[in-house]
Parts: structure tokens; C-alpha cells; sequence
């Protein structure tokens, strides 16, 4: 006779698998950056937040990406405080039936200090992307002189150089 469940037993739910870093980490970086939270990026991720931060601390590339996806976040925080900033909340007037729309004066001057060092900063980098060729140049100058000074040494330069 076929082995039948006995009533009243329980049958066990299949286990879930753990998901791996590749699966996983995909969707935590996606979610942090969107939240900034780490909590709901690994909810989102399937997996537990210290998961998450042990991999942090033991996979530099990680850390770094994590780094990347905060920045990110950081940026879609400011962007929205900043629409907001720029076209205002409506905010209840008193004894009024509409809301009357107002302006934070102080926080969106705090923001564009702010963002004006970010922008100058970006911009730098941005400059500093030519920096191989700088140092090309640099290099060539430096070549030019040490070949001058070659010449000197021997007597073969003309002053003219």
C-alpha cells in the first residue's frame, strides 16, 4: 500500500534558498540607491540587512558600488527637495478653503550653497578627466628640457633655442 500522511501531521514548507551575492546584491545597490535605505534595499534584495553590511565589510568593490548607490540616492533626495523648493508646497492658510502655496527661502539657499560646491567640484573632475594628457605634456616639456640640457653639456645648443 502506498505510504499515505498520517492526519494531523505537519508537512514542512520547502526551504527557501538564500539568494547568492550576484542575485542579490543587484538588487540591493538598485533599491539603495532609489531609498538610500538600507533596511528596504534588503528587503527588496530578499535578504537581512547585516547580510548585506557583512558583505560590505568584506568585499572592497562592494563598499564601493554601495558608496556609488548612496551618492546616487543622495542625489534624487536633493533633486527633490529642490522641486519642491523651486515650486513650493501648499500648505493650509487660515480661515482660508484653499491651501496658499509658500516658499522655503532659507532651506533653498542652504541647497544651492551647497550645490554650487558640488557643481564646482564636479566640474573640476570633470576638467581632471584630461589629465593623461597633462601629463603627456608635462612629459614632452620635460624631455624637451633634459634634451636641451644634453646639448648644453656638450656645447651643441644655439642660444637661439
Amino acid at each position: 500500500m502506498a505510504d499515505l500522511k498520517k492526519s494531523g501531521s505537519r508537512v514542512q514548507p520547502p526551504a527557501q534558498r538564500k539568494p547568492n551575492f550576484a542575485e542579490w546584491s543587484t538588487l540591493f545597490l538598485s533599491e539603495l540607491a532609489a531609498t538610500s535605505n538600507v533596511r528596504a534595499a534588503a528587503r527588496k534584495a530578499g535578504i537581512h540587512p547585516a547580510t548585506a553590511y557583512d558583505a560590505r565589510r568584506s568585499d572592497p568593490e562592494f563598499d564601493r558600488t554601495w558608496q556609488a548607490a548612496l551618492c546616487e540616492g543622495y542625489d534624487h533626495l536633493e533633486m527633490e527637495l529642490l522641486h519642491r523648493l523651486r515650486s513650493g508646497e501648499v500648505k493650509p492658510a487660515r480661515d482660508a478653503k484653499r491651501g496658499m502655496r509658500q516658499w522655503d527661502n532659507a532651506t533653498a539657499f542652504r541647497l544651492l550653497s551647497a550645490h554650487r560646491e558640488s557643481a564646482a567640484q564636479h566640474r573640476a573632475i570633470i576638467e581632471n578627466e584630461d589629465a593623461d594628457a597633462v601629463l603627456a605634456s608635462i612629459d614632452a616639456k620635460l624631455d624637451s628640457m633634459r634634451e636641451r640640457a644634453s646639448k648644453s653639456a656638450t656645447g651643441t645648443i644655439d642660444d637661439k633655442e
